[in-house]
């Protein structure tokens, strides 16, 4: 039982060390992480209570990880929604500075 948990405590922090490797982590990856782990720990423990531990483990870890994606990929979805939104604003305030400067312009030229 301890070699099970050593392995997957390897192959987890192995997987880490990969995944990392490529930059900052998006939030579908943060929640595949999250799920993967979480799911993998309710997993061994529920496991061990029946007496497969590693059997457990795996099968808590995909689900975990097939949760963790799907609830990743809705919060990265918000986030990606908001930037674009509050892109838009930038634009409009833009916008509404210029003509409020051309409008003080032209209120400038009727007072010559």
């Amino acid at each position: 039982m301890r070699q099970t948990f050593i392995g997957l405590f390897a192959v987890v922090l192995l997987a880490g060390m990969v995944g990392c490797s490529g930059g900052a982590l998006t939030t579908r990856e943060k929640g595949a992480g999250i799920g993967a782990i979480g799911g993998a720990a309710v997993g061994g423990i529920i496991g061990a209570a029946v007496g497969a531990p590693g059997i457990g483990a795996a099968v808590g870890g995909t689900l975990g990880l097939g949760a963790g994606v799907l609830i990743g990929d809705q919060l990265q979805g918000q986030e990606q929604k908001q930037t674009d939104q509050q892109r838009q604003i930038n634009t409009n305030q833009a916008e509404l500075d210029r003509q409020r400067r051309e409008v003080e312009e032209l209120k400038k030229q009727k007072e010559y």
